[in-house]
């Protein structure tokens, strides 16, 4: 009998689903019992072409739609994700792994929230009028044309909507190629989208690893493409988009610093720090992972932190109770299973977890480090896993310098009841993406995304839309040409 996670197809391409089994097997293996839940197959350069096609070939009648029609579509698929919600965040518990606890709250319903505002500001998406005495400007803002998105497998259904949302909504088409991890999700926002009234060819998902990625990437009718990834890979995805002179915006990781202060909340501070390392098992880009604590709170912080991660349900994700699930699959778990050694080996003091759980399925104990220092492995590089990293500092002087000594600045949070302090540390932190009394929400109506090598351009908000339409300026002369000659 087949899995009820088994997709009709590996692939969505001009408004069904299609099938090719002569490409690679993409193995699906539910990461909280190590079982084979389903199979897809990686695109042959057949299908590729027959995604690009469609989505090339439906862009310029989506474009003529008015905004407030494709607006209308983008709301309507919102509604059905939002009516299924409970049948879609089962699926992502079985693409991801993830506890259903946090799929019903965080991952459909966030994609819904961004159809829901891009299908709200399609109809408002115009141009301006500018007056030079007798003759004027105007420009009219233009969807770009082909995009081509890459999803990252730690929000398989939240990042095809964050992507698909805005470039939608400015009437540009879209291919998709979701995580090989993680191939379930996307397919059915694609038939979702569908069943509200999309055009054929306008969302197209295909699977498949590294080298389907690079022929999207690289075809000349794509016009612009959009990563959510490790930043080794944006350097390479953005190499290649930049040889066709496509657009970009590039999503990629972090080694983010959370700093608390003194007179912070500490229960706040506590749980600040769990969400923006524990949260999705530590599978998040924008993770406060380097968690830097004023010396004079120090062990008071350490030591309600270990008394409340040992809060933590470890189990079933299918079980509402469990708070705390698996890693996404078995090589992932082995990566930070290797970081979690070298912080052993360099001298980080331990204060909990540190091993694979004694259970089925991909699973690691939530690991705290204290004493961890600048130098630290596990303060340079990005683990993506559930590892904490506790620096002590003493002044904020010192430490907002060494928040800011990392190759990467998608997020920062400060914890301190300091209000004017608050604002200064922020505004002198190098990240994109920052919260104060808080971490890690990331509402559609905000901009979210980094700087340095964490990446460029931003999802969400207003600002995407930028990311996915272009301007044109026409002058108009309303009296006679003077010329040379």
């Amino acid at each position: 009998m087949t899995h009820p996670a088994q997709p009709k197809a590996s692939h969505f391409i001009n408004g069904a689903y299609v099938e090719d089994t002569s490409g690679t097997p993409i193995p699906v293996v539910y990461a909280a019992s190590g079982e084979q839940i389903a199979v897809v197959y990686a695109a042959t350069p057949a299908i590729v072409e027959q995604a690009l096609a469609s989505g090339k070939a439906a862009q310029k009648a989506w474009a003529r739609m008015t905004g407030t029609e494709r607006g209308r579509i983008l709301r309507r698929a919102a509604d059905i994700i939002r009516a299924r919600n409970h049948e879609l965040s089962v699926l992502e518990t079985y693409d991801t792994g993830k506890p259903l606890q946090e799929t019903l709250v965080a991952d459909a319903t966030s994609g819904a929230d961004a159809l829901e505002y891009f299908g709200g500001l399609a109809g408002s998406l115009t141009g301006e009028h500018i007056p030079l005495g007798e003759d004027w400007v105007y420009t009219i803002r233009e969807a770009l044309g082909l995009c081509v998105g890459i999803g990252a497998w730690n929000y398989p259904t939240q990042i095809a909507c964050w992507k698909g949302a805005p470039a939608l909504a400015c009437g540009n088409t879209m291919v998709f190629k979701p995580s090989e991890a993680t191939p379930l999700c996307a397919l059915k926002v694609a038939e979702i989208l569908h069943e509200a009234g999309l055009p054929a060819g306008v969302f197209n998902v295909v699977q498949g690893m590294g080298e389907v990625g690079g022929a999207l990437v690289t075809d000349p009718r794509v016009d612009k493409v959009s990563l959510t990834g490790s930043a080794p890979t944006g350097k390479k995805v953005y190499a290649a988009a930049a040889e066709g002179m496509k657009h970009v915006s590039m999503e990629l990781g972090g080694k983010s610093p959370m700093i608390i202060f003194d007179d912070a909340d500490i229960e706040n501070a506590v749980g600040g720090a769990i969400n923006g390392n524990f949260y999705s098992s530590g599978q998040v880009c924008s993770n406060g992972t380097r968690v830097f604590v004023q010396k004079g709170i120090k062990e008071k912080f350490l030591a309600r932190l270990a008394e409340r991660t040992g809060n933590a349900v470890i189990g079933d994700p299918m079980d509402e109770a469990t708070s705390f699930g698996p890693m996404v699959n078995e090589n992932q778990m082995n990566i930070v299973l290797g970081y979690i050694e070298k912080g052993k080996a360099e001298g980080a003091r331990l204060i909990c977890g540190g091993a694979r759980c004694d259970m089925p399925g991909w699973y690691l104990q939530p690991t705290v480090f204290a004493d961890v220092t600048d130098g630290m492995t596990i303060a340079r590089e990005e683990i993506f896993g559930p590892v904490m990293s506790v620096l002590d500092f003493e002044t904020e002087e010192e430490v907002v310098a060494r928040a800011n000594d990392t190759e990467f600045g998608l997020s920062a949070g400060v914890f301190t009841k300091d209000f004017t302090r608050a604002h200064r540390v922020i505004g002198n932190l190098e990240a994109g993406s920052c919260f104060i009394n808080s971490y890690n929400d990331a509402p559609v109506e905000a901009p979210f995304g980094g700087v340095k090598a964490s990446g460029v351009g931003r999802e969400n908000s207003k600002e995407a839309i930028k990311h996915y339409s272009q301007v044109k300026s026409v002058y108009v002369r309303m009296g006679d040409v003077e010329a040379a000659f």
